[in-house]
């Protein structure tokens, strides 16, 4: 978390506005776990009027790492006082509907925790968590088997440390977890 100097001015702020605030309504369905969920626009609706009422505002700011993807949240008093925080998720597929989905659940996430809005469920956020514990592709494999060959990493080792049977019951963030550990073991190699 990052502040401005001051926060004095924000926070007799935020502590009005919070107790102005309800929860957020679980309205949006998740049809894939067959449960409801307070989506964004939920939490947006119950924050928008306590926060504008009091001189605060937010501004969320997307961004994307290495392997993962995230928001920038800032809340701001009319003052010019602020606070800030980051929050992201690893991805585990590249695509723009997968990044969107993350940013989307990160936004929401992100403002529930810096305001303290009841979060009254977190099911959409299986489905990212789901991608990340899917097994990883044929491509994949021979990925992990090339580095293991290269780095001269003993496989009854490695399958061992992730606890998996073979290496094509290996999950996407354990991929990606094997991938940097095996790429540095790689350089120093050299």
């Amino acid at each position: 978390m990052h502040t401005s100097n001051e926060i004095n001015d924000l926070a007799a702020a935020l502590a009005k506005a919070q107790g102005q605030m309800g929860g957020a309504i679980k309205g949006a369905k998740n049809d894939y776990l067959k449960s409801s969920y307070a989506d964004l626009a939920s939490v947006i609706a119950a924050v928008k009027e306590p926060m504008s009422n009091n001189g605060l505002s937010y501004i969320q700011l997307p961004f994307s790492r290495k392997d993962s993807v995230g928001v920038t949240t800032r809340i701001l008093h009319l003052s010019g006082q602020w606070i800030e925080s980051s929050f992201s998720i690893p991805t585990p597929k590249h695509d723009p509907h997968t990044y969107g989905s993350i940013v989307t659940y990160c936004r929401r996430f992100s403002l529930q925790s810096a305001l303290g809005v009841s979060a009254e469920s977190d099911d959409d956020g299986n489905s990212v968590t789901k991608q990340a514990e899917a097994n990883i592709s044929t491509e994949q494999c021979h990925s992990v088997k090339a580095m293991l060959e290269l780095t001269k990493t003993d496989e009854t080792r490695f399958l061992k440390a992730y606890k998996v049977d073979s290496i094509e019951k290996m999950t996407v963030s354990q991929f990606k977890n094997a991938v940097t550990i095996l790429e540095k073991k790689r350089k120093e190699m050299k």
